[in-house]
């Protein structure tokens, strides 16, 4: 399951994208933005940096991952497909009445999913307690978050970010989906917390930049955790929203999307050529 190779890595990336859009043609629509844009950090987590076994998901030191920006579930969802948590066809449910992959991730619902998310603030929260008590427990287990960088309004986390930093939380690293764009337009019109990176060093974090569409720097980052040890490891990914589809990239209309039948033929055409491309 695990690999170090980065073109695999690239390989297996397209095929996450192919399952976002089979759930999304099975719903009719869904956050197609968001989902690509942290595609290929859910990727290098599942495929690469975490230590989970899909036959044995409740594993007692197994790595943590929470989505706390829940409506990024397609993501999610699409990498623990692939991985073998449960079977693809349950794809073709997403959205509908009853499935066990809604439009937020359900930890009642779906083996890998370790908490309901998507009330967005609550993910960094949850993710200081889950760390803390690994830490007690001796386990070397790692807890991994990704956010939005549009969630970040919520003072919620900035709660936990000192939290985190005051215990000493080495264990714990959170991805910042940082692409710009939000439901409401760009985020620094929206409210701005620029400069990100400083400001989770200011509550006592060690911090990264790299290029989060950009398979070898996650990869480095995910290698390299913990930055510092005794301190909580921040990785600010500087991504497109909607990339891996040329007419959704960095356009806040992509956010959600209800494709048309020419729109979605492009998109699947598109990830065609780019599995042809990969390694070439």
């Amino acid at each position: 399951m695990k690999t170090d190779d980065i073109n695999e890595l690239k390989k297996i990336a397209v095929k996450c994208r192919k399952n976002i859009l089979r759930m999304i043609r099975a719903n009719g629509s869904g956050h197609l933005g968001p989902a690509y844009s942290c595609i290929d950090i859910v990727t290098a987590l599942y495929f690469h940096g975490m230590n989970v076994d899909p036959q044995n998901p409740k594993m007692a030191d197994r790595d943590i991952f929470l989505l706390s920006a829940g409506h990024k579930s397609m993501a999610q969802y699409a990498a623990l497909a692939e991985a073998g948590f449960f079977e693809k066809n349950i794809l073709d449910t997403f959205g509908q009445f009853g499935s066990r992959i809604p439009g937020h991730p359900d930890m009642h619902k779906l083996p890998g999913i370790e908490a309901n998310t998507g009330s967005l603030g609550h993910g960094l929260n949850l993710a200081c307690g889950i760390a803390l008590g690994k830490k007690q427990d001796g386990l070397g287990a790692k807890v991994f978050v990704i956010m939005g960088d549009g969630e970040l309004a919520e003072g919620s986390n900035w709660e936990a970010a000192a939290v985190a930093a005051h215990y000493g939380l080495d264990n714990l690293a959170v991805f910042v989906d940082h692409n710009g764009l939000q439901i409401s337009g760009r985020t620094k019109d929206v409210m701005s917390f620029e400069p990100v990176a400083d400001h989770f060093a200011g509550f006592g974090w060690a911090t990264k930049r790299i290029t989060g569409n950009d398979m070898a720097e996650i990869v480095a980052a995910i290698d390299a955790i913990p930055f510092e040890r005794g301190k909580p490891s921040l990785i600010v990914a500087d991504t497109v929203k909607g990339r891996g589809f040329s007419k959704a990239e960095n356009q806040a209309g992509y956010h959600y999307w209800k494709p048309s039948a020419e729109d979605m033929a492009l998109a699947e055409k598109e990830l065609e050529d780019d599995s042809a491309g990969v390694g070439k």
